[in-house]
């Protein structure tokens, strides 16, 4: 047995051959700590972003990277006890491994989810393997920083911690503010794995050259140049392949593809059955629309909260322009505030000819003001009062969306109300969701507004949900007198449309809050299962 494979084999504590002097070679080890650990934590912020933008479960994302990486990380530093006599080049591998898998973590998951259909056990294994390397940095380099200079446990432990510590910040921050904007998720990570791969075995290399030998040397200098190659050759084929993966998840050719700080905006272009051209919007991969059929939607959310006063209008979501679109068929209405908080979406509704034409151009209308801003925070600030308010955000799936679906929002909308002002929410699906849907009128009743349901067939999404409220009483449903001539309502119809089956009214509903996003589970058990 070689000493890397003797299990019981003690440390190797004797001083290192340095080629500078001790508070350098300290210096570099601390350094080597600092990057490391600022990739190690970019590796880990990766794979939570990237399940939440894929599954859109950001707790549940989030909650089994976090765990499966810090039981990994356990194994790995007992698992690295048996490699510390041979401490520099194991701490060499452990990191140019490290730096492979981190590196095409994201490419790899990401094809899991475009092609394989395993998304998850993909993410607990590739979870796992990272927390195992990460884990074995630390005793690995503890060995080394008292192979330099001996000294006390505590004091060891306190000066790899610190350089730990800060390095995980520097990751931390660099991630969202830096590398995901900037590359994105693929790029951003394999960028980090070249400065994993050449921060961990670069400075073995020099700095404990002397206990390698020659051919261990030459062996970690041709891993390092591979490693960094394949890296490398792998960011250059990133471009392709994010335009073949992308095209995997969706039926119809995508024409547009824009990643923003907040989402994923994609748009198709494909013919219907009937060779009718046809246009989807995808925001993290959940339909938006259809064109072919989004005026049943927008009609049926935007018209029946239009019969009363509608001179102020407020739209909260909704981007694309298609329910300011009908807001503004009425002439009477005097001003629409839009509040949409991605101003690329706003960019694309204005600029965008395919989008704007199905609009109408709505968002430069000289009535629409346009504010692009958090949706929750920006109703903090004393609102209106409004005439009505239109609800058209997006589905109730990450921590992000569920606080819009809460009590405390709605209470927020019912302040922002003018006395007798009408609020409507899209609210999924009554057929496959009808818990989701009785949770939202609950938040809605709960914050003081009087609710009328009713539900329309849109055949993109099927049977959809909607919720007229208001704070005084419960409001008629009925279109406004003398409104636009509509293509898919009528009055005889919206009254069919408040009509439910009772197998799709739930009782015992409970309100979603933001301390307890009862939501957010709701929606895992009936969304994701459809």
């Amino acid at each position: 047995m070689t000493a890397l494979e003797e299990g019981s084999a003690s440390p190797d504590t004797s001083p290192a051959l340095l080629p500078v002097g001790v508070r350098p070679a300290r210096f570099l080890v601390l350094t080597a700590v600092f990057v490391c650990a600022a990739c190690g934590l970019v590796y880990e912020l990766a794979l939570i972003a990237l399940g939440s933008y894929l599954v859109g479960d950001t707790v549940g994302q989030a909650s089994v990277v976090l765990a499966v990486m810090v039981f990994a990380m356990g194994v790995g530093s007992l698992l690295a006890k048996r490699w510390q006599p041979r401490a520099a080049a194991a701490f060499a591998a452990v990191e140019l491994a490290l730096a492979l898998l981190g590196g095409v973590s994201v490419l790899v998951l990401y094809a899991a989810f475009a092609w394989l259909k395993l998304y998850s056990p993909a993410l607990v294994v590739v979870s796992f393997l990272v927390g195992l390397l990460i884990g074995a940095e630390i005793p690995l380099l503890m060995t080394l920083l008292q192979r330099i200079r001996r000294q006390d446990a505590g004091s060891a432990v306190a000066d790899l911690f610190a350089a730990d510590y800060v390095g995980a910040l520097l990751g931390g921050l660099a991630f969202p503010f830096l590398l995901l904007p900037l590359f994105g998720h693929m790029r951003g990570a394999l960028l980090v794995g070249v400065v994993n791969a050449l921060a961990g075995s670069l400075v073995v290399l020099w700095l404990f050259r002397a206990d390698l030998g020659r051919r261990l040397r030459l062996a970690l200098g041709a891993a390092t140049v591979v490693v960094v190659a394949v890296l490398a050759g792998v960011l250059a084929l990133v471009g392709p392949f994010e335009v073949v993966a992308r095209q995997a998840l969706y039926r119809d050719p995508v024409v547009l593809s824009e990643r923003t700080p907040y989402q994923q905006i994609v748009v198709t272009r494909g013919l219907t059955l009937t060779r009718q051209p046809e246009l989807r919007l995808y925001l993290n991969g959940d339909l938006q629309f259809s064109s072919t059929d989004e005026y049943r939607y927008h009609e049926a959310l935007v018209h029946p909260a239009m019969a009363g006063p509608h001179e102020r209008v407020l739209v909260l979501g909704g981007g694309d322009g298609l329910a300011a679109r009908e807001v503004l068929e009425h002439g009477s209405v005097r001003s629409l505030t839009q509040v949409e908080l991605d101003p690329a979406m706003v960019r694309l509704a204005r600029e965008w000819e395919p989008l704007r034409s199905l609009n109408g151009d709505s968002l430069s209308d000289p009535r629409v003001t346009v504010r692009t801003a958090d949706a929750f925070t920006w109703l903090r600030e004393p609102r209106g009062p409004y005439d009505v308010v239109v609800i058209d955000m997006p589905d109730p799936d990450a921590v992000a969306t569920a606080k819009l679906y809460s009590v405390e929002f709605y209470g927020l909308v019912r302040r922002a109300l003018a006395p007798g002002g009408r609020v409507v929410v899209q609210a999924g699906s009554t057929s496959f969701a009808p818990r989701t849907f009785a949770c939202i009128e609950a938040g809605m009743r709960a914050a003081g507004l009087q609710t009328r349901p009713y539900h329309v067939n849109v055949p993109s999404f099927g049977d959809w949900g909607y919720l007229l409220a208001s704070a005084e009483a419960v409001p008629e449903l009925r279109l406004p007198d003398g409104g636009p001539s509509l293509r898919s309502l009528d009055e005889a119809t919206l009254q069919a449309a408040g009509v439910f089956a009772p197998d799709r009214v739930v009782e015992d509903a409970e309100p979603s809050t933001l301390d307890r996003p009862r939501i957010l589970d709701l929606v895992r058990t009936e969304w994701r299962t459809r």
